[in-house]
């Protein structure tokens, strides 16, 4: 999550039962920056926008680093009456987690792998164990001593070679997502000099266990887009190119099937979908396309046995469906179904085993896990017994088992790792999520869904988590959240730090809006493109909602959301801004107009199936319609903190930073309008697991703050 900030206030005594007078600028004499107007003129299909703050997007120009300054002292100014609030947040939250913590070990050819933790530290360790869990341990990475000297560090792709001698990995210092690949002697600890620059991260061993293909991106818009064959020992000068993805709307990936037979290039855009393979004994030879590209196919595959299974959305199964084919005939005319569509059903993926295969599902929003028998002895469903839960098909990578390990938690029960034995049906707690601190007692809690009614009387659904002895119709404080984007779903999940929140009388919602799958595919296609405005829509009825029903009132109603859901925000207050008191909007997607088309920025050619390409002038109108930097006006807005990240790659730094200021310059409230900019990190915050918390620290207080409360 991202920062936030507070309002600096110096006396003033608030009335709990009306809506409070947040501080001003005239208020006290301390000065928002003004950022510097400098209009120009931006023209599409006849149709001139004048951006008065385009310059901001100049990273490299003094100006706008010094302007970017100036918000962050205006921001600590504002907040600095909060911040010994702010360290008593993060120390509660902080005493909540077990510090000396580890994962639950799996086994991957012939080792146990664990991640662990150390008490006082922010990074993690990685681990293995030969054959036994008593075996000596071998540390394969301690991050905590990788990460000294950089303000930000993260290890990711971390990929063992089959012969368990060699470690490839990847490494970013910058937060830009721009990952450097290296390799690690595991039997000497010697790291090796090649030295791969801006890929992904991830890689993946030929059976050789000196063969690595990896994925480069282009160096300006970050799309992933060539796959590499690096050979052991060889200048990385000399690696051969073995794919580009020539389409800009798609990216591409690389990855070995569980079967660890074949070696898959995935190409893959909002809409569509391709895959090459070659067995993994063989990594000089040629890639075979699996299925041609077609414009609206989707599918992915899993190797098993002398097949391969798909799930697809091929003959209109919205919904997806399993199919499989001869691993010899791949092309779609020899799929035959396995599982066939079902219009109620979301059939999300699966995992195969030996014996068992396991579908992971979704029925009216909540999760399922489905176990069948290759032999059609056995088809069950997972027993889940209530309707605010998360489970997941968790870390399975041993094929000849009978043990299933998925993952468990509600909003009101902490994360449990279970290992499920598929044959005689009886479960076994590996892990339960310890809360420390002695205070949290699961059943202080309670949660619930509801539905509310859109404007187009579609049921929108909502989860809820309060304490039990909350008194209800008496105007809560309530803290709303939304996404809404690329079919992801947030499901209702268990928050360690949320309960800083709750124990002060909170109220946490998440309003599961269309623009995600939670009911479905077709959930998914109602709140994009033309109809991207549903999402926004929705949100606000379920605000209204809230409200209608007593859970809270306008007074103390806060939203947020963060990226696409930042977008959310932006629309949402546009909008409906009477209907909050505050808002937090991390790293937002504001700028939707600019920001499409301008084909240079990362990732936006393979968003066009996701908002459209505003190329075409229907989908440019439509866009302008709600982005939020277009829409901004001369009203009152809700005291707002906006957050970004000066090296974030999916929403660029000035997005945020021009949104704030046509908002300093257009609104016609006194409530308090922050910007904080983490110079040092990128989209997804700070690295470090508790200078994360420091940054929630900062949004829960900027929340507490506005509701008067300080302890």
């Amino acid at each position: 999550m991202k920062t936030l900030h507070i309002i600096f206030i110096l006396s003033l005594i608030f009335a709990t039962s009306c809506k409070k007078d947040t501080m001003t600028t005239s208020d006290t004499k301390i000065k928002p920056p003004v950022a510097v107007k400098k209009p120009t003129n931006l023209e599409k299909h006849q149709d001139i926008r004048v951006d008065d703050y385009f310059w901001l997007n100049e990273r490299e120009n003094e100006e706008v680093i010094n302007y970017l300054k100036k918000e962050n002292e205006y921001n600590e100014k504002m907040t600095s009456h909060t911040k010994e609030f702010q360290d008593s947040l993060f120390q509660e939250m902080k005493s909540r987690i077990k510090e000396d913590d580890s994962s639950v070990p799996y086994k991957l050819n012939g080792y146990w792998y664990l991640t662990r933790f150390e008490k006082g530290k922010d990074y993690p360790i990685y681990t293995r164990k030969k054959e036994s869990l008593d075996a000596e341990e071998e540390i394969l990475f301690d991050c905590n001593k990788e990460a000294e000297g950089h303000s930000y560090f993260r290890l990711s792709g971390l990929n063992i070679s089959p012969d368990n001698k060699l470690a490839a990995f990847g490494v970013d210092t910058v937060s830009r997502r721009k990952y450097t690949i290296q390799i690690k002697n595991l039997e000497t600890g010697e790291i090796y000099p090649e030295r791969i620059e801006t890929t992904t991260g991830g890689s993946t061993w030929a059976a050789d266990s000196k063969t690595l293909f990896y994925t480069k991106k282009d160096d300006q818009t970050l799309r992933s887009n060539r796959i590499y064959r690096h050979v052991l020992g060889t200048p990385v000068s000399e690696d051969v190119e073995i794919y580009n993805e020539t389409d800009d709307t798609f990216y591409t990936f690389v990855y070995k099937t569980k079967s660890k037979k074949y070696i898959v290039i995935g190409s893959s855009s909002t809409l569509t979908s391709e895959y090459r393979i070659l067995k993994a004994d063989d990594p000089t030879g040629e890639f075979k396309i699996f299925q041609p590209r077609e414009r609206n196919l989707e599918y992915s595959i899993a190797h098993y046995g002398d097949h391969f299974y798909v799930l697809t959305n091929v003959d209109e199964a919205t919904n997806f469906k399993l199919m499989k084919t001869p691993e010899k005939n791949t092309s779609k005319e020899n799929w035959k179904d396995v599982i066939a569509h079902r219009d109620d059903v979301l059939l999300e993926d699966i995992e195969i085993f030996k014996e068992y295969l396991v579908v992971s599902e979704r029925n009216n929003g909540l999760n399922k896990i489905n176990i069948k028998r290759w032999d059609n002895t056995a088809d069950y469903y997972l027993p889940f017994d209530n309707e605010t839960y998360t489970a997941y098909v968790s870390t399975n990578p041993d094929f000849d088992t009978k043990t299933l390990r998925y993952a468990y938690n509600s909003l009101t029960t902490p994360n449990s790792v279970i290992d499920f034995d598929m044959e005689i049906k009886e479960k076994v707690v590996k892990k339960e999520q310890e809360v420390l601190g002695g205070k949290f007692d699961k059943s202080n809690y309670v949660s619930e869904r509801v539905w509310a009614t859109a404007e187009d009387g579609v049921k929108v659904p909502i989860s809820l988590v309060y304490r039990k002895d909350l008194k209800k119709d008496t105007g809560n404080p309530l803290l709303q959240y939304g996404y809404g984007s690329y079919g992801s779903t947030i499901d209702p999940y268990f928050s360690t730090v949320r309960l800083s929140l709750l124990d002060r009388g909170f109220i946490f919602a998440i309003a599961h809006v269309r623009g995600s799958e939670y009911l479905g595919r077709s959930w998914y296609e109602d709140g994009k493109l033309l109809k991207k405005k549903n999402t926004f829509t929705d949100f606000i009825a379920c605000s209204k909602f809230l409200i209608d029903k007593g859970y809270t009132s306008k007074d103390h109603l806060y939203a947020m959301g963060g990226s696409a859901g930042g977008l959310l925000m932006g629309a949402v207050v546009n909008m409906a801004p009477e209907l909050y008191n505050g808002v937090i909007a991390a790293v937002p997607f504001v700028d939707v107009v600019t920001t499409m088309l301008d084909d240079s920025i990362p990732l936006t050619t393979g968003e066009y199936d996701e908002w459209g390409n505003p190329n075409e002038e229907n989908y440019y109108q439509y866009m302008k319609s709600y982005s939020p930097y277009d829409n901004v006006t001369a009203q009152a807005y809700p005291n707002m903190l906006v957050t970004t990240g000066l090296h974030d790659s999916q929403v660029q730094y000035w997005e945020p930073a021009k949104w704030v200021a046509k908002l300093r310059e257009l609104k016609t409230d006194n409530n308090l309008l922050l910007l904080h900019t983490n110079m040092e990190a990128g989209h997804g915050g700070a690295s470090g697991r508790f200078e994360a918390l420091k940054e929630v620290a900062e949004e829960y207080a900027f929340l507490l703050d506005l509701e008067s409360i300080n302890n």
